[in-house]
């Protein structure tokens, strides 16, 4: 259902709302709407797609049992928002759990309290984990070898590159011709960009998923205690019909991240094997990518000290 409100409104419907983004458990609701839902579906490649919809009268929600840690920080008015998704991710609470509560406004300083575009909140909270670990993965010992992770899920082919470098990041994605954000009929579309060991200030052209590949390598990075340049490659082939949402991209990257890396002495070696699993050619990825022209300049230069 649909409810127009101000961002700031306290009523029944969003209190309940609000509710059930912090329950524990999934709670039995029960809408009334106010006209016949339309046929309509409206997909983004950030958030899960929305179907047939109406503007929603009322709203009841059986018992509900909130999370403990996510209940904490409701309570918690000094707390500012970044603190207490900090905090919940620390303590083991999945992050999508802590996407909805903050899109509910649960978290923060009381006046600053406010709905938030649930786009905006995933971005927010994988953005502000991974600033949070970056800092700390930045002060570790750089890897000694270059490696290869994979993954595969839903005709969407991920290949991560990390390279014995300081830390920097650049997230690529290929759509090919035919799928729902690339209507050609014979072109790729490639999105992506990139931050140096400095970060970024701006928002990442590429959008979410950039910030959710980010989130996943940098766990990987700070449990083994140590830094890299990380390149993510993705492609979505054809049979990827309708986006999911920008979970799947971190999820598939945190599962390459479980997996056993390949390891190469070179980075041309990294990157035949990269090339035996990507099907657009790896000439492609390295014309169009910033950190692994610089990463080519750097080794020329190298050679001659």
């Amino acid at each position: 259902g649909m409810y127009k409100t101000n961002i700031r409104d306290r009523n029944k419907i969003i209190e309940l709302t609000r509710e059930i983004a912090l329950s524990k458990k999934p709670v039995d609701s029960e809408m009334t709407l106010s006209k016949k839902p339309k046929r309509s579906v409206i997909m983004s490649d950030e958030v899960q797609p929305f179907g047939a919809s109406a503007p929603l009268k009322d709203l009841s929600i059986d018992n509900s049992y909130w999370d403990r840690k996510m209940e904490k920080c409701y309570y918690d008015t000094d707390l500012k928002a970044k603190e207490a998704v900090n905090f919940l991710y620390k303590k083991n609470v999945p992050v999508s759990s802590i996407q909805k509560a903050f899109s509910t406004g649960s978290f923060g300083i009381e006046k600053n309290r406010k709905l938030v575009p649930t786009r905006w909140s995933i971005t927010a909270v994988d953005d502000m984990l991974g600033k949070e670990i970056m800092e700390k993965v930045k002060r570790f010992p750089v890897i000694n070898e270059y490696r290869v992770y994979e993954s595969v899920f839903l005709d969407n082919r991920f290949e991560i590159l990390m390279i014995p470098q300081a830390w920097s990041y650049e997230s690529m994605e290929t759509w090919y011709p035919g799928t729902l954000w690339n209507q050609s009929p014979t072109n790729f579309v490639l999105y992506s960009d990139s931050e140096t060991y400095k970060g970024r200030t701006t928002y990442a052209k590429i959008g979410g998923c950039y910030y959710s590949a980010r989130l996943a390598v940098l766990e990987l990075l700070e449990k083994e205690k140590r830094q890299a340049t990380v390149i993510v490659l993705r492609e979505a082939h054809p049979g990827y019909i309708m986006p999911v949402g920008v979970w799947h991209v971190r999820e598939n990257v945190r599962n390459a991240m479980r997996s056993k890396p390949l390891k190469f002495d070179t980075l041309e070696e990294a990157l035949l094997r990269v090339a035996e699993r990507l099907e657009i050619p790896i000439n492609f990825w390295i014309e169009n990518s910033d950190l692994l022209r610089e990463s080519f300049t750097q080794k020329k230069l190298t050679h001659w000290i």
